[in-house]
């Protein structure tokens, strides 16, 4: 089973990194881009002895307890078998 994390600011939080690639892309001249966020992506790899809601549950729990700054961050995850 894999699971996929998306990880970006909260929409509340100003992303400086985010408005400095908006800028680059609009001077290579890529234009109608109305706002741009960056986040981090992680795959994890889980291994046999979980069932789907097991590793919903951990997978949730990793994101929440490390993965994330829950002051600034939010999160979403999806599971593939």
């Amino acid at each position: 089973m894999k699971a996929y994390v998306y990880v970006s600011l909260k929409r509340s939080v100003l992303d400086p990194q985010g408005k400095t690639i908006q800028g680059a892309l609009q001077k290579l001249g890529y234009h109608g881009l109305q706002d741009v966020r960056q986040g981090k992506f992680f795959e994890l790899t889980l291994d046999g002895g979980l069932d789907k809601s097991q590793a919903e549950s951990a997978v949730g729990r990793i994101a929440r307890e490390v993965l994330t700054n829950p002051v600034i961050e939010e999160f979403r995850y999806s599971i593939e078998e």
